[in-house]
């Protein structure tokens, strides 16, 4: 048991690079990429579906809105980037658990969101709660997994309308890293941020992030109000959400 307990202390919350961030591509390099991503925004633009409100706020912010096409001023979304901190703390459920993101700090994470798991004993197939539950704290007794993830599977098991409950409570009890919450509605967006507050008490969370989330576009120049109205609701919320491109890969045979 004491082995045990001294392998499950905190050794470190999160890694610190001690070398340079190695470039891929040079300065010039960097400034075509913007160039273009300002030409882009500026003569295409981006599609916010289903959201009359973020075409408001947009609207009033000095974008050009055109039905739900939203156009950017060259320079703009640079603009609005830099209002976003370089350097913040998740807090954990644990203090000592606390990560660092952004800066030097590196966080190592659990993958997301796949359907299917694989054992020595039944082999591949659909993920339940229990294997949800039990890769959870897989993840919670490795040192070097610094945050819980989210989806580490999908427990299809369950029903969608009450599956983001499920992992929530999974997280918050048998887990005490950050973890991260659901985007795939308003309401369940909210259910987590509840929870935490549960958790951690509502003063906390509204002061603190304590959740991370991401939020992907449909396309690489399209939203929609499913994404949209859960990362208004972690904004309001005072919580971190990370907006990338949904990119998969696609094998064709032929």
């Amino acid at each position: 048991m004491q082995e045990r307990s001294a392998r499950n202390k905190v050794s470190s919350p999160y890694v610190l690079r001690r070398i340079g961030i190695v470039s891929l591509i040079d300065d010039e390099s960097v400034a075509i990429i913007e160039r273009n991503a300002d030409r882009i925004l500026d003569e295409i633009g981006m599609e916010f579906r289903g959201d009359a409100e973020v075409l408001e706020i947009f609207r009033k912010a000095g974008a050009r809105v055109d039905g739900e096409r939203v156009r950017f001023d060259p320079g703009w979304c640079r603009d609005k980037i830099k209002t976003a901190p370089k350097v913040f703390t998740q807090h954990a459920r644990n203090p000592g658990r606390s990560v660092q993101i952004g800066g030097e700090a590196q966080l190592f994470a659990p993958s997301f969101g796949p359907p299917f798991v694989h054992d020595m004993e039944k082999g591949r197939r659909y993920a339940t709660i229990h294997d949800f539950r039990e890769i959870t704290k897989l993840h919670y007794s490795l040192n070097a997994v610094n945050h819980s993830g989210g989806v580490v599977v999908e427990p299809v098991d369950l029903p969608v309308p009450v599956r983001h409950l499920h992992m929530a409570h999974t997280h918050l009890t048998h887990s005490d890293k950050p973890f991260m919450g659901a985007v795939t509605a308003p309401e369940r967006a909210r259910d987590t941020i509840e929870m935490a507050k549960l958790a951690m008490g509502a003063e906390f969370v509204d002061a603190n992030c304590v959740l991370y989330s991401v939020v992907n576009t449909n396309a690489p120049l399209v939203l929609d109000e499913t994404m949209l109205w859960a990362l208004k609701e972690y904004a309001r919320a005072g919580q971190a959400t990370v907006v990338s491109p949904f990119v998969l890969g696609a094998r064709c045979r032929r």
